[in-house]
């Protein structure tokens, strides 16, 4: 638990030192922009801006995930993580849209630019997104807060290039619909961030099973322990990016429901080793249960008629829950 702590405190740290970065980068590219007429230059600090919105979200999103459990929240905050991702990469691809709405407009009528000017002020934002993105890096593998803040900064940075060599060329040729192409370009890299979050971020609202996992290697690992018959009604989700969780059914055999706990405590251990997951409920059986699937059909309980009944063929789902339950019960 003290290791988790200092994890989150140094990772906030490294937050609050990319903000600060953001911020300047922002109010120098925001400025420039209008001094020099370069949409490139203000599309850049547009991604800026949504850099800083994702950063303050992602450090407001680990301050939230260390509040306790409660008896509300059995869960705690945890997974305000998941949901500061998925507005950092909403945000970011709405921004995107307009970027592409307005350069397409000066890809017809092209507006003159101060391209020195626009060069060097491109060129301080790019040193501060890569200093900004080397303090997030070593914790971007494993976290999905910090990857979503990490991609928002390089994908600044990569911009920034763009604008640097459009400066440059202007300077020399004088052919200004290059910003606005630029333009287009950094709409691009946006995109696709703002996908790559969005995509992940949802697969976990939704209690997708983790990335790279498969339920039928993890059944088949349960299945490997001695002991155990078989698994039914698995269930695997992402809680954040730090907790992985996991619920299924043992099948425990009849010679070992003396040494049940013991079964279930080498599966739990199994577990984490292999799969790092962390949060494990597993409900032992006896081998009645061994037609189950291995996946459980979920089912809305029925919905009551005007006079309090459920409607026709809503009563055999009635019956047959009550049917599972009593037998479960006897087990």
């Amino acid at each position: 638990m003290h290791a988790e702590g200092h994890l989150d405190k140094s990772i906030a740290g490294r937050f609050k030192y990319a903000i600060v970065l953001t911020a300047l980068t922002l109010v120098a590219e925001v400025v420039g922009g209008f001094w020099t007429n370069s949409l490139a230059l203000l599309s850049d600090a547009a991604h800026v801006f949504l850099d800083l919105f994702a950063l303050l979200l992602s450090l407001a999103a680990i301050r939230l995930a260390s509040y306790p459990v409660s008896d509300t929240r059995t869960f705690g905050w945890h997974r305000t993580e998941v949901f500061a991702s998925f507005i950092n990469g909403a945000s970011v691809f709405l921004i995107a849209v307009g970027i592409c709405y307005e350069a397409w407009g000066r890809l017809f009528q092209p507006e003159e630019v101060k391209s020195l000017p626009m060069f060097i002020i491109a060129a301080i934002g790019l040193v501060m997104n890569l200093v900004a993105a080397s303090a997030l890096h070593s914790h971007s593998h494993e976290d999905l807060n910090v990857r979503s803040a990490f991609l928002h900064v390089i994908g600044d940075a990569a911009a920034s290039v763009g604008v640097i060599a459009g400066g440059i060329v202007m300077y020399f040729t004088g052919w200004f619909v290059l910003d606005a192409i630029i333009s287009v370009g950094i709409g691009v890299v946006i995109f696709w961030g703002a996908w790559r979050v969005l995509r992940e971020s949802t697969h976990i609202l939704l209690e997708g099973v983790p990335r790279g996992m498969s339920t039928a290697d993890v059944a088949e690992s349960i299945r490997s322990i001695e002991g155990v018959n078989d698994v039914h009604h698995l269930n695997i989700w992402t809680i954040c990016s730090h907790i992985l969780a996991l619920s299924a059914h043992i099948d425990v055999e009849p010679a070992y429901k003396v040494k049940q706990a013991e079964v279930l405590r080498e599966i739990e251990e199994l577990l984490l080793d292999e799969y790092h997951i962390s949060h494990t409920t597993l409900q032992a059986e006896c081998t009645m249960c061994i037609e189950s699937p291995v996946l459980k059909e979920f089912r809305h309980r029925p919905r009551k008629g005007l006079h309090g009944h459920a409607h026709g063929h809503e009563h055999g789902h009635v019956h047959g829950h009550a049917h599972d339950h009593d037998h479960d019960h006897e087990k």
